[in-house]
């Protein structure tokens, strides 16, 4: 049985929890699979804004799309996350990739 089809499984039994999401949509970068993995993130996201590691991800996968727009979109709203939550590892994470693309 692969991961993904390990961590469809626990979804299945357990719900959408995020950090499953999480890792599922990185599973997916892992295997090439992009689309899925963009639209994990963008499920995840959607129903937990607050999930700020999954931004960086996020961003970094609309970079390897060609997409730099949604990429600093989602670096951006990342920042604003962490900044909300006091997590200032993940806004210095998140700055830096911005900057990196800009």
């Amino acid at each position: 049985m692969s991961r993904v089809d390990k961590i469809l499984e626990m979804m299945q039994s357990g719900g959408k929890d995020a950090f499953l999401q999480h890792a599922l949509a990185l599973e997916y970068i892992k295997l090439g699979q992009l689309e899925p993995a963009l639209e994990q993130f963008l499920d995840l996201l959607s129903a937990n804004p607050d999930y700020v590691g999954s931004y960086y991800h996020l961003g970094k996968l609309y970079e390897s799309l060609g997409d730099a727009n949604n990429a600093l979109n989602a670096y951006e709203k990342g920042m604003e996350v962490a900044k909300k939550l006091k997590e200032q590892h993940a806004y210095n994470e998140l700055m830096s990739a911005r900057d990196e693309l800009l």
